[in-house]
Parts: structure tokens; sequence; C-alpha cells
């Protein structure tokens, strides 16, 4: 935390990760307040609308598990609404994120409705994963968060984690949806609450995209509106295409990638993502 100044004397070109890595989804009350988003039906911007999660269940379900019971783990799971669903089918689920209300909803959930679902509040990069699974799932653009080098990291190990003949189901954030937000004009909002906090306060909001590492930047400055005490967060999201991430997957143990055809052909996000299968 800060004061104006901060802002003032700010660096005016933000560097990739360089001010911190994700917003502060491991904060409690921000964390409090993205579960209300990812549980929403009235928007996709934090989880999928049920109608849509329900579908991709299906495909996972019938297409990558046959229909069989399997072993799923899902890597930034959120609150465990693809992972209930699978349990729900007869699938052992894991999952790990980094939010602790989201795991904590998770894990209500499967302990009331008695589901064999397990999950763990962990950072991707610096936790084992469950070995010996079926299914890995790395959806909604969670992969663009890391660094080149973590992202690398964490596919060899989801790869040692699958039986011969899992496969990965990876949905990254489109090359051309990461540069636009990285083209984004600034802008200033007037909020009594909100996502970053639940006092009335000023929301400034600027983003960077740094061409040579095809990265884009955002920046937030959240002011207090009684203190002016300014709390400032940023994240980076790297931009990677299909056929650059089939190579990476080859690279790390993956023995064929491909993209999956009609993931989520004619929806109002369908540009924003792609998916792609790769066979351990």
């Amino acid at each position: 935390m800060s004061d104006l100044s901060s802002i003032i004397d700010r660096d005016r070109v933000a560097q990739p990760w360089a001010e911190g890595d994700k917003i502060p989804w491991n904060e409690p009350g921000f964390s409090r307040r993205m579960l209300r988003e990812h549980l929403s039906q009235d928007h996709d911007a934090a989880s999928r609308r049920t109608e849509t999660i329900e579908r991709h269940v299906d495909v996972i379900h019938s297409t990558l598990l046959k229909g069989r019971p399997g072993r799923v783990l899902d890597l930034g799971c959120g609150p465990g609404l693809y992972a209930s669903r699978l349990a729900r089918l007869g699938h052992t689920c894991f999952g790990i994120d980094f939010s602790p209300a989201s795991i904590a909803y998770a894990r209500e959930q499967a302990e009331g409705l008695g589901l064999t679902c397990t999950y763990r509040e962990a950072d991707l990069r610096a936790v084992e994963l469950e070995p010996d699974v079926d299914v890995v799932l790395f959806l909604f653009g969670e992969c663009n968060v890391f660094r080149p080098a973590d992202l690398r990291d964490i596919l060899a190990r989801a790869a040692r984690a699958l039986k011969p003949g899992g496969h990965l189901l990876l949905e990254p954030s489109t090359p051309e949806a990461i540069t636009r937000i990285g083209h984004q004009p600034a802008t200033w909002s007037a909020h009594t609450e909100g996502l970053f906090s639940e006092r009335p306060h000023l929301l400034l909001y600027e983003t960077f995209w740094d061409e040579a590492q095809r990265v884009s930047t955002e920046r937030y400055f959240v002011i207090d509106a009684e203190t002016s005490v300014v709390t400032r967060h940023a994240a980076s999201q790297c931009a990677h295409t299909p056929d650059e991430l089939i190579a990476l997957l080859r690279a790390v143990g993956f023995t064929a990638a491909e993209p999956v055809v009609g993931w989520d052909a004619g929806r109002s996000y369908a540009g924003d993502f792609f998916a792609l299968s790769a066979l351990r």
C-alpha cells in the first residue's frame, strides 16, 4: 500500500511480471469477492456459465474418458465447477487452485454431496501433482498467466502425472485476445464496492503491450475514498499460438497434440480461446 505519489511516480511502461504475477487471487477478501463472480450466471468472465460447463464436461466424460471411471486432475480448478460434475459421473477428481475461498467452496460442495474430490490450495508452480491420472485439465486461459519457463515446467509435470495414453486438455487464450488486452485504453471508475475493495474507491486501470515478448500487462490502482491509500496490482499474460504450444507439448513429453475442433464453436467468446488435446 502507498499514497497518491506512487501513481505520479510510477514507471511509465510496465515490464512483464515485474510488478506482480497475478491480481490477488489468494488474498482472502479478494478471493471471497471473486467467488461470487465465479458462481454468477450473468457472465462468463470468471467461470463459464452452467450450460457451457455441462457441455464441456460431457465432452471430457464421453471423448477423453470414454465414459469409463477415471482419475481427473484440474489445474486452476476454481470452485470445482468441472470437477464436481465429473465426480457425479463416477470419476475421482483432484483440484488445485490459488484461491482460498474457491477451494473452501469446492470442499464444502464435495463433502455435502459425498463426491470423490480432493482439493488443495496451492501455487501450481510449487506443488506436487497427483500421479497416475487419466486426464489433466488446464482451462480458461490459465496457462497464459505464467512466465514461459514456469509454463514449460507445469506442462512437463502434467505429462509425468498422466498415465500412458492419458490426455491433457489445454485451453489457452488466443493470441488475438491477449494482444487486445495489451492495447485497451486507460480508464478510471468510481465504486461504492467492487472486486478490488469492499469500501468506496476509485479504480485506475492501464495496459501495456510488449511486442518482443508478446506479453500484455494490466495495472490496477485502487484508491480508498476515505483514506486515499493506494493499493496496486498488476497481471501479465503471454500470447501463444497453437503451433507454438503444440511444439512445446511435444518437447515436454506428449506424443501428440492437436486442436480440438468445435470446443466452443458459435459461442460469443469463441474467438477468445482455443483448445488443444495432448496425448501422453
